[in-house]
């Protein structure tokens, strides 16, 4: 006789070896209805909707905690919510019954493809009938709570990384408002001590030249070659060019190669903010192109310091300053001679060089915590998928 397969997943603590029972949702917990909130006054009581949070109100709906769910709209995104609390009458609110633990809930919910569960042709929407009798399994309610523990623990370290990553980029644009003149202004409002002098001011057309991107060719020539180019998401993405975001492309004499020290602004986009966003390459890699949506800045007089006009391209002052510049309607395009009229503030080269790696080590601070972030991310994916059945 056939062995039947165990049921239980792949990971788990030890001490655990019962299989997990198969059971309806409506067997683990008890799904309740929001209610509109219009009638209450202002309080401390949260009140959450498909999207989360809304404001604060003086009454609530549950006293325990509860998972809550859309009824209609975004269906697919379980929220954990800590008592009291109120909900909106399109967020159902899951409490648990005496064999299940409420945080384990919440997880199960983040392993169900609500969507396949979806009743309408239009707004989304799911009934308390499809979520009851949704089949899952669940384990003994010890293995429930141990479970849940490793969960919200990875949960809180996710959420310190993400508030250090939202803190430190807030704090870039602070200082890319702070550390640069504004309106042209001949200082900015914040300088490192004993720097007092005048920051002198250029066209960007009397300290370099321009040159286009790849022209001429056809997509039968991207995908291979021993030439590379950088990348539109390249140069739209970094003040600094990454070298590894580049595509390979045959090598081509008649195209103008980019140099260590070039800038490379975008041309055109869907929207004027992200227009004329600029990028300075440091590499020395032999063979590399520009794409044909950006064109390049090639600095003839050797006045900058490359991590300063990388940040000073990147501050709130110049980037107003392209966005006037976008012209379009439903594409906005900006011109190369336009971008080398504008002005832009220069002091001596020390100053730039401390002005330059404090923004160098910001943005590496701010991408060390995006990767632990992004790590994390992926660890409780790793966790979701083999932790449960």
């Amino acid at each position: 006789m056939e062995k039947e397969e165990k049921k239980a997943p792949k990971l788990r603590f030890n001490g655990y070896t019962n299989d997990w029972e198969r059971k309806e949702l409506n067997n683990i917990l008890k799904i309740n209805s929001g209610r509109d909130y219009k009638q209450l006054n202002s309080g401390s009581i949260p009140v959450y909707g498909t999207g989360g949070y809304m404001l604060s109100v003086n009454d609530k709906l549950s006293d325990t905690d509860a998972v809550g769910i859309g009824r209609k709209g975004t269906i697919d995104k379980p929220l954990y919510l800590k008592a009291p609390f109120w909900t909106v009458d399109t967020l159902f609110y899951c409490t648990s019954k005496e064999s299940s633990d409420v945080k384990f809930i919440y997880l199960l919910f983040q392993i169900i493809n609500w969507k396949r569960y979806d009743e309408s042709t239009g707004v989304p929407s799911l009934s308390k009938n499809t979520i009851s009798s949704i089949k899952t399994y669940v384990p003994k309610v010890k293995e429930q709570d141990h479970i849940s523990k490793l969960f919200f623990s990875l949960d809180n370290t996710l959420q310190l990384h993400e508030r250090k990553y939202e803190e430190l980029a807030l704090i870039k644009k602070a200082l890319l408002q702070k550390l640069f003149p504004k309106n042209d202004e001949v200082a900015p409002e914040v300088r490192y001590k004993n720097f007092n002098d005048a920051w002198e001011q250029r066209k960007l057309g009397e300290v370099g030249k321009t040159f286009t991107g790849l022209s001429g060719k056809t997509k039968e020539d991207f995908g291979h070659g021993d030439a590379h180019f950088v990348t539109y998401m390249n140069v739209y993405s970094n003040p600094i060019s990454d070298p590894n975001m580049v595509e390979n492309v045959e090598i081509d004499t008649k195209q103008q190669e980019v140099k260590k020290g070039d800038v490379f602004f975008t041309t055109s986009s869907e929207t004027p903010e992200e227009v004329g966003m600029s990028s300075v390459w440091l590499s020395d890699a032999p063979h590399i192109y520009l794409n044909s949506f950006c064109f390049g800045f090639r600095p003839t007089v050797n006045i900058f310091h490359p991590y300063y006009l990388a940040y000073l391209l990147r501050s709130n002052n110049i980037r107003n300053k392209m966005m006037i510049l976008a012209q379009g309607i439903s594409r906005y395009n900006i011109s190369k001679n336009k971008v080398m009229k504008l002005n832009v503030t220069i002091p001596n080269i020390r100053e730039q060089q401390k002005i330059g790696e404090f923004f160098k080590q910001l943005d590496f601070l701010i991408t060390l915590h995006h990767r632990k972030l992004e790590k994390l991310k992926q660890l409780k994916k790793f966790l979701l998928q083999n932790m449960f059945i």
